[in-house]
């Protein structure tokens, strides 16, 4: 870290390709240092573009029991509750109309997949999504039925489309009052305008109570930018864009080799030697 972390800080990590590879698979090691940054006395915040029905899992298999995760690229903020029957209570939720950026991206990207989240639930589409895809209940429904809630999120693929093509195309769409953010593959989420996890992150900072100073994010993908700059510490993956490196402060390596285990030990490393 740039700097020695001598109080409790609050860690805010990605899931896919910066916790768990894109296989999906949690190495042990970085499990172990996500454990031992919180047997620390930490906050370990999950941040992610994932639904709170699929970050669950993730967090069940790195042993955190207690504390907040923010869903869905900042759209919900969940905080863990053993006592209710998912696991969580949702303790914000923002939301936005999805039938104007829908209607658009229909008419300019006619063969993609569109999905819109259903909230604790799942996903309703306009056609299957590739197999793994989307976790939860997934119900295909006429396109009218797309349109008809608020939603916290859309997603839209194009499994077909190389992703460099695919990201221009979205660009030339010219999308306006929201938030979006192309994946590494054909992948866009769409949010409410403002939204991000570096505005939910914000929220979260001030109700832990945790100096902006001791503040660590770490991500791989063009959804992580503003949670990148929104840290005072904020690390990118190896294997992320260059785009994505340009705004950390520090790059760490490759999922594939434990990078975020690297920082986590730094942290833990940090703390200690400026305790001492």
């Amino acid at each position: 870290m740039s700097q020695p972390l001598a109080r409790p800080s609050m860690i805010c990590l990605d899931i896919d390709g910066t916790t768990i590879n894109h296989a999906g698979v949690l190495s042990p090691a970085v499990r172990d240092a996500v454990q031992d940054v919180v047997a620390a006395g930490h906050h370990v915040v999950m941040a992610t573009g994932r639904a709170s029905v699929a970050t669950m899992p993730i967090i069940a298999e790195l042993g955190i029991t207690t504390g907040r995760a923010v869903c869905s690229n900042g759209a919900t903020t969940i905080r863990l509750d053993p006592n209710r029957r998912r696991g969580y209570k949702f303790t914000q939720v923002v939301t936005f109309d999805p039938g104007p950026s829908l209607r658009l991206l229909r008419e300019k990207m006619p063969t993609s997949l569109f999905a819109v989240e259903e909230l604790g639930r799942g996903y309703r589409v306009s056609a299957p999504f590739p197999e793994g895809e989307l976790t939860g209940e997934i119900r295909v429904v006429p396109w009218e039925e797309l349109l008809e809630l608020p939603a916290t999120r859309v997603t839209i693929r194009d499994p077909e489309t190389p992703p460099a093509d695919f990201l221009r195309r979205v660009q030339d769409v010219g999308l306006h009052g929201v938030t979006y953010a192309v994946g590494y593959s054909s992948w866009l989420d769409i949010n409410p305008e403002g939204v991000s996890k570096a505005s939910a992150l914000e929220l979260v900072r001030r109700k832990l109570g945790v100096d902006p100073a001791d503040t660590v994010a770490c991500g791989d993908q063009r959804n992580d930018i503003e949670m990148l700059r929104w840290a005072a510490h904020g690390v990118a993956m190896g294997n992320a864009p260059d785009e994505v490196k340009a705004v950390a402060d520090h790059v760490t390596g490759t999922v594939d080799e434990d990078g975020l285990a690297t920082v986590l030990r730094r942290v833990l490393a940090a703390g200690t030697e400026k305790s001492a």
